[in-house]
Order: C-alpha cells, then structure tokens, then sequence
C-alpha cells in the first residue's frame, strides 16, 4: 500500500501538469471517465453490494444505508454531473480585472487552480466521481479518503476514472484514493501540508469539527444540515404540505432534507392533521416530535426535547414547533440552524423578504423545498460539498470554489523610486 507521503508526492507531481491542461483536454479527460463509469457500471455495483452488506450487518440506519447505496441509475446521474461539468465554463485563467496604475502598471488578477485538494468524507460513493470531476475542470490534483463504509465501492470508481486518465494519456496520480481508513491516516492527511493545499471534509458534524479542530492544512467547512421550514399564517397549506414531504421524505439521508418545521400558531390546528395525512399516503412512517401545541393539533405527535431543535436526524424524524409570528420563528432558526439551508412558505410579500434577508443561511427559500440545494440543481454540474462557513465559499460549492487568484503586473521598465 502506497503511503501517504508517496500519496502526497504523487499528487503533487500530477498537479503540475493537469494546472496547465487545456480546457479541451480536460473535457475529453472527463467525457472517457463518464464513459467508462457507465460502461463499467456492473463493477461498481458488485463492489457497492459489498459495502451494503457489511452496513446491514452492522446494523447500520437506513438514512444513511441511503446514502451508501449505489444503482446503475445513481451511477448514470454520476456520469451526467461529469457531462455536465464538461458543458460549464473552464474558470481556470480568467482575467478578472486589469487596471493601470499612473505609473503605467497592468494590474489584473487571473484565476488559478487552488492546487492539491484532499477530501475526507463520508459514506457517499458519489462524492468520489462528482470530486474528481470538479477538481480536475479547475485544474487541480486531489487526494480522496473516503469512510470504511464505502471502501470496495470507492476502490471500482477511483480504478476506473485511473484507468480513463490513462487511455487520455494524463498522469493517473491526478486522483488517488487512501486505502488506509484509519484515524491515524485521516489525522495525517490534515498535517500533510507539504503535499496538501486545502482540505475539504464531507460528513457528519463529528467528522466535521474533528478535521476543523485538528488540520493545519487549511480548511473549507461544509456543514450538517439541520434545515428548517416555517409555514406561514398566510400560507398556502397545500403548497406547504407538498414541500414538507418532499423535503422530508424524499431522501432523509441527505444534509439537505428538512429536519425541522415551524408552523404559525393560527393554523397549526389545520395544517398539521393534513400533513399527517399526506405523510401517510406518502408511505413514510415520519415521526413526529412537536411542543404543546402541535400535539394538541396531531394526537399521536410525541412531546419534543430541547435537543430536538437543533437535531439533525437522517431519518423520519421531524421536529414540529409553533411561533406566534414571523419575527420569533427567524429567531428560533438562527438560534437552531446549521447555516445550511431554510424555508419560508408564505403568500405575504414583505414576510418573504424580511425571511430572506434576515435568516442566516447559505441558501435561503421562499415556497420552495430545501432539497435544492445541491450543484447539480443549481446548475454546476455537481459540487464538492456544500460549505456553511463564510470565507473563500458558501453553499454549493462548483468549479469557482476551487480556484483562487493570483495578480498579473504588466510593466515596461518600471522601477520603485
């Protein structure tokens, strides 16, 4: 097994060249990766039974066994986020601005790639092709270490984007998966600042703070999801009902999904009956945990915790809690979120723009569902996390993410006096 110094070298190595490939190399580079991973869907779907077995074994929760499992229609949508970031604009030498100073002096900033990124994350196989993908557009080499969970089925897709970088005569090391899933390995990478520009961990907020709180390579924190919806007085109740399933239940694995709904204290009595109802016929035995008065409106609601406010819970859970109006309900989600993402349903104009601009999230909605947020609905093709923090990016976070700028000077003989 190669080490992580080897790992570090390699990458580096294979970064030199893939900053200074042309836009349609890359592209063609990741057309043959997006290719062979259809192609070759059969391996990774043997390999992911693999690892679904050993979760199921290890009684693993099923949000997150949703997270692990991979389908060829999953493996298909990989691919479509690899065409996508092909159709996208290469950012990588950009000139952003060019300026002369009286002493005549050029002076612009140009877009860069940020250089050898790692990645820690978690359980999703699909981060695996998605962060090759958006790393090798932006020119940069990265260094991937995925959980024990997913190993077999992070081992066939790193194999097989290899394999394409190979058949386009590029330098395979521009990807490298750690095989080593150890604490020891992840706790390394993060001092591995010879070889490692920036750091991005993907995962649960204990991995998260583990890799903030101990990394002297710099860090992008994404962050969990404890995503919020507030039901408005003036609500539509229908269009409410819709969006609170479907953030809720359409895949309670994801950072995404609404974890926790607020309704106005005026219609509680209406609304929560009927989206018990429609939860019902969704299919999805979502338990509810509400304060006094959502359990007065849903009999078979279970009185809510503290701690359930700021719960992320990857499962059919939700916690239900009412407000007397807008003003307490954005108090009680700035006070409870992750900076992640919220909604409003509303029909009231001025409650939809005191919500979007009063909450403090990296995506903010009005009558929409939290599950948008994501690079493949926000149009970038895919994205390497989505970050809650409010240096360098926040939200989804695509191609511009990972690059940065360094400054151009054009001269003609000019000296300093």
């Amino acid at each position: 097994m190669t080490s992580l110094t080897e790992i570090g070298q390699l990458a580096k190595e294979a970064e030199v060249t893939v900053r200074n490939l042309s836009t349609n190399m890359k592209n063609q580079a990741l057309a043959a990766t997006a290719r062979i991973l259809t192609e070759h869907a059969e391996q990774i779907l043997q390999a992911n039974e693999v690892d679904i077995r050993i979760a199921k074994e290890n009684h693993m929760k099923e949000g997150l066994v949703d997270r692990l499992l991979l389908t060829k229609e999953r493996i298909e949508a990989m691919a479509e986020g690899l065409q996508q970031i092909i159709a996208l604009d290469d950012p990588v030498g950009e000139v952003l601005q060019m300026k002369q100073r009286p002493n005549g002096l050029m002076i612009g900033q140009k877009r860069v790639p940020l250089g050898v990124i790692g990645i820690i994350y978690e359980s999703r196989p699909n981060v695996t092709a998605d962060a090759f993908g958006l790393c090798f557009k932006t020119g940069n080499a990265v260094i991937l270490r995925g959980g024990s969970d997913a190993i077999h089925s992070n081992m066939a897709i790193v194999r097989l984007i290899r394999q394409a970088l190979q058949q386009c005569q590029l330098p395979e090391d521009a990807i490298q998966l750690i095989e080593d899933t150890s604490r020891e390995t992840a706790a390394a990478l993060m001092k591995l600042n010879q070889y490692v520009d920036v750091l991005i961990p993907r995962g649960g907020a204990g991995l998260i703070r583990t890799v903030v709180e101990n990394s002297t390579v710099p860090v992008i924190e994404t962050g969990t999801g404890n995503c919020h919806i507030y039901v408005d007085e003036t609500a539509d109740l229908d269009m409410a009902v819709r969006i609170v399933v479907n953030a809720k239940t359409q895949r309670i694995g994801v950072c995404n999904a609404c974890e926790s709904l607020i309704v106005h204290e005026t219609i509680v009595q209406e609304f929560m009956p009927r989206l018990a109802q429609a939860i019902k016929e969704n299919g999805k035995p979502v338990e509810i945990r509400g304060d006094e008065k959502v359990r007065n409106a849903l009999l078979d609601a279970v009185e809510a915790a503290e701690e359930d406010w700021g719960r992320e819970y990857l499962d059919y859970i939700l916690s239900a809690k009412t407000v007397p109006d807008i003003e307490t309900a954005i108090a009680h989600i700035n006070c409870y979120n992750t900076g992640h993402s919220e909604s409003i349903v509303t029909s009231d104009y001025q409650n939809a723009q005191k919500f979007l601009n009063e909450i403090d999230a990296a995506a903010v909605y009005v009558n929409a569902s939290t599950r948008f947020t994501d690079g493949f609905e926000f149009g970038f093709g895919a994205e390497i996390g989505i970050s809650t923090q409010k240096l360098h990016a926040r939200g989804p976070m695509g191609l511009l993410a990972l690059t940065t700028t360094k400054y151009i000077i054009y001269g003609n003989g000019q000296i300093r006096e």
